[in-house]
């Protein structure tokens, strides 16, 4: 049986790496931005003039990793705490799970369609910049 999966497309990601944009340029800091889809598979990519090396990667897996679990990534990073019920889950996913802010997934009519991931400022900002991305789904 045919499966249809609603997903974020090339148009949608592009509408969100501009509003991350533009909140990163409120920071004033050069940013990574990563938006994958339903399927946790990337869709695009930005990495502003001067942005961070490290937080290439950073970016990019915590889309992923909000993806694979359906959660914000701070919000995971609060589970994974010693003694905590996913203490961890960074471990998991042959180490490639980024647990703290920055990450955040996409729903629409209830339906999780993508993720956005951002690394270049701090924890807040990292956050902020992804709530920009998905303000403009009208999610």
């Amino acid at each position: 049986m045919t499966r249809l999966i609603a997903t974020l497309t090339l148009d949608d990601a592009k509408l969100m790496l501009s509003a991350s944009e533009a909140k990163a340029a409120e920071f004033g800091i050069a940013y990574n931005i990563a938006v994958v889809d339903a399927g946790g598979h990337l869709i695009a990519f930005v990495r502003q003039d001067d942005a961070l090396i490290g937080s290439i990667d950073l970016a990019i897996k915590k889309a992923v990793t909000s993806r694979l679990f359906d959660k914000k990534t701070d919000y995971l990073a609060e589970l994974a705490q010693p003694g905590a019920p996913l203490f961890g889950i960074d471990q998991s996913n042959d180490g490639n799970v980024v647990i703290f802010g920055g990450g955040l997934p996409v729903v629409r009519d209830g339906q999780l369609i993508g993720a956005v991931g951002a690394s270049a400022g701090s924890v807040e900002q990292d956050i902020a910049v992804t709530q920009a991305a998905v303000s403009v789904m009208n999610v």
